[in-house]
């Protein structure tokens, strides 16, 4: 029984819902796809938004056809090529044998199957039994080339999520090429829009910006071979007036960790126009007649209630649809990392003092950063040699471990595997193996260049090395990071003609390695890391169930980054870390109340010399270490509410709430001191207004009502960059 997605013969509509959202299209003259709507769950269709049929000037008509009133240019779709009259950005381009690159897709057919059928090398939502989602596939085709395009949409029972991509079939005699093929496109009529993106830099990612949709064209996307510090592949359709808690959002995050493209259009109509995609920069894809070509996975949602409640259907579907881990549910380990404390400077004997001392504060987990490897003393050498730095280890990497293990915490060890140095054996006995342009001399950036992960024979030396240092060290944990972006973009293994498949290509050989790597240790937490936040998308936590944030450990910096981070991510994907001050980023002092708050607001840990801290410091790691125990699993797998944003004020405010409204932790943080402050308070949300609840620090009693709908008086402080926590305990 198709009980959530339903087809209407009579009017050629089809509807797909669930108890939250429905969505509906129809095919119109011309086997067009009309988009219909997208929103609040409707019971049944009766017709009542088929599009008006008007002469519109200077927007062409079906070929062949007399009818004026019909235009591909005008009506609101589901997918569109180029060449057929309509004038908005194209969702496909497909250049022929012959120079043209004119489709005219018409609908051919359907399919609707229950569950979710997966992605073949490519990260995407699964299902854990058929019974939790339906798939529609509406499969378009162009008779002059024979390519067919099939349309897949998976609606999710119990989570306000539809999933959508494309597969482009060939099944003509001639070869094309797939100069662009976006995995959705979505037609609005009569909204009027803001959009929200969150752009960034290094040090400074996911910035939650606001701004009218005007009209012309607007892109969001990225060049850079990864999803990027610079613009993260997410962007919400927000009402004017929506905020956190009210009003009509559409939020989209696409699973892909390479170049992206969200592209927004206000036409001559006022109508709304989206397409996200594969970013069509440098694309090419040949497609040899009896090939197909499978898009990318976009996640979709509609929320009435705000922000909130769109991040929240994000944050599910992440959380328990897209990873895959052992760790998903599981309590995160609390740990220190050697980097800041270290840099490269250390041998076995000096790290041993920071895990004694990790012991006596509690700390669960010791990670090994950069420098272990090769000869590998600043970031000059050595990436592509993931063999053990004997100098520092003279007892190998596996003496050190146990040492780590006997103190009764986890060892956890750093790799960049994407990368080569030329000062590098792996360098000089494969120099193939480095990405270039024949004729011209690479570009370094951090003095490294980047591996040709299109190449089988690079990715299975990679999975070699790799297991067997897992293998040999006994690790229990791995951090994989990038430290540059792609340049020099060729690889020596592809023709000419398939040039423009490489920045997909090197995406497809990452996932394929994580793929391998991951599978082969299931029993190692992966964390992944670009620079910190270059590569955070729903696409890497199908093989990482959690990322570091950002390099800037700065508490101050981190409201705004963890702030944005929340629209799409879930907090069990987002890693934080308390750092000694003058913070090494910023300089700015903070105390370890705020840095702390900052950093339990995530996956929790330390980044700074445990040997070096006054006793009153790690008197409060202790308490620190302690009370993130006790909140572990309500901060990591809790439901998140944003409560003040610190882009729009001097605050910043969050909370987390059991599923049973019985346990509740809040983070307020205030920015700067006045000395005539105004009175702000904070009001709760998502309690059980007819529950009672304790103050855990003052054991005074209130109800979920009032501290929702009165809320209560932010302390006045004289002083900077401060925070509070508050326990609340349902009676």
């Amino acid at each position: 029984m198709n009980d959530l997605i339903e087809f209407d013969s009579k009017r050629q509509v089809f509807h797909l819902h669930n108890r939250n959202i429905s969505y509906i299209f129809s095919v119109e003259e011309g086997g067009t796809l009309c988009h219909l709507y997208f929103g609040r769950r409707v019971q049944k269709y009766h017709g009542e938004l088929k599009y008006p049929r008007v002469d519109r000037g200077f927007s062409g008509n079906l070929p062949g056809s007399l009818d004026r009133t019909f235009s591909r240019d005008t009506l609101p779709k589901e997918y569109s090529g180029a060449g057929e009259m309509d004038y908005h950005t194209p969702a496909t381009i497909v250049r022929q044998e012959n120079g043209s690159n004119s489709l005219m897709l018409k609908y051919k057919n359907y399919k609707i199957e229950d569950g979710k059928p997966k992605l073949e090398g490519l990260p995407a939502a699964y299902v854990e039994n058929e019974k939790e989602a339906q798939t529609l596939t509406i499969t378009l085709e162009d008779e002059l080339t024979g390519l067919e395009y099939d349309l897949l949409y998976t609606v999710y029972r119990d989570v306000s999520i539809i999933t959508r991509s494309v597969k482009v079939r060939n099944t003509g005699k001639k070869t094309v090429f797939l100069e662009k093929v976006a995995s959705l496109q979505l037609d609005f009529v009569d909204r009027d829009f803001d959009s929200i993106c969150l752009p960034g830099a290094h040090a400074n990612e996911r910035h939650l910006e606001r701004s009218s949709v005007g009209y012309g064209i607007q892109k969001f996307g990225s060049i850079r071979g990864t999803s990027s510090h610079q613009m993260n592949p997410f962007l919400a359709l927000a009402d004017r007036k929506t905020d956190e808690f009210s009003g009509d959002v559409y939020g989209f995050a696409f699973a892909y960790s390479g170049n992206h493209s969200f592209e927004v259009e206000k036409d001559q109509l006022d109508q709304t126009h989206l397409v996200i995609g594969i970013n069509d920069y440098n694309f090419s894809w040949k497609l040899d007649a009896g090939s197909e070509f499978q898009t990318p996975e976009v996640l979709m949602t509609y929320s009435d209630q705000g922000l909130n409640k769109m991040s929240q259907a994000f944050h599910e579907i992440i959380r328990e649809r897209i990873v895959r881990s052992k760790f998903k549910h599981a309590d995160r380990p609390i740990l220190v990392n050697n980097w800041e404390a270290t840099y490269f400077d250390f041998n076995e004997e000096k790290l041993k003092t920071i895990v004694d001392e990790a012991e006596n504060l509690g700390i669960e987990m010791f990670v090994l950063d950069d420098g272990w490897f090769g000869h590998r003393n600043d970031d000059n050498s050595s990436l592509g040699d993931w063999t053990v730095y004997k100098e520092k280890f003279p007892s190998g990497l596996g003496h050190f471990a146990d040492y780590v293990h006997e103190k009764g915490l986890k060892f956890g060890l750093w790799f960049e595997p994407e990368m080569i140095s030329y000062d590098s054996e792996l360098y000089r006995k494969h120099p193939e193996y480095l990405m270039q342009v024949p004729g011209r001399r690479p570009s370094p950036s951090r003095n490294q260049y980047v591996l040709d992960l299109t190449r089988k024979e690079v990715i299975d030396d990679l999975f070699g090395q790799i297991s067997k240092v897992l293998k040999e060290g006994s690790v229990d944990y791995v951090k994989w990071d990038m430290n540059r972006h792609l340049s020099d973009v060729y690889s020596a293994s592809l023709p000419k003609d398939r040039q423009g498949e490489v920045y997909h290509r090197y995406v497809l050989g990452l996932y394929e390695l994580m793929e391998r790597v991951t599978s082969a240790f299931p029993d190692v937490l992966f964390e992944g890391c670009s620079g910190g936040g270059g590569r955070f998308d729903a696409g890497f936590a199908y093989y990482m169930p959690q990322i570091w944030t950002s390099d800037n450990t700065d508490a101050v910096s981190r409201l705004t980054i963890q702030y944005g981070t929340s629209l799409v991510y879930p907090i069990s994907m987002t890693t934080a870390h308390v750092s000694a001050i003058p913070n090494h980023q910023t300089g700015r002092k903070t105390s370890f109340e705020t840095r702390g708050n900052a950093a339990m607001s995530a996956v929790f840990g330390y980044e700074l010399d445990l040997t070096k801290m006054s006793q009153e410091d790690k008197d409060q790691v202790k308490e620190q270490v302690a009370c993130y125990k006790e909140i572990r699993k309500l901060i990591q797998y809790g439901n998140f509410y944003r409560l003040k944003s610190p882009v729009e004020t001097n605050q910043a405010a969050w909370m987390f709430v059991s599923d049973d409204k019985r346990d509740v932790c809040v983070m307020t943080f205030q920015v700067l001191a006045f000395a005539q402050p105004c009175l702000t308070k904070t009001k709760l949300f998502g309690l059980d207004p007819e529950l009672e609840y304790e103050n855990l620090e003052t054991h005074e009693i209130f109800g979920g009502d009032e501290l929702m709908e009165l809320g209560f008086y932010d302390p006045i402080v004289h002083q900077d960059y401060t925070s509070k926590m508050y326990r609340f305990k349902g009676i």
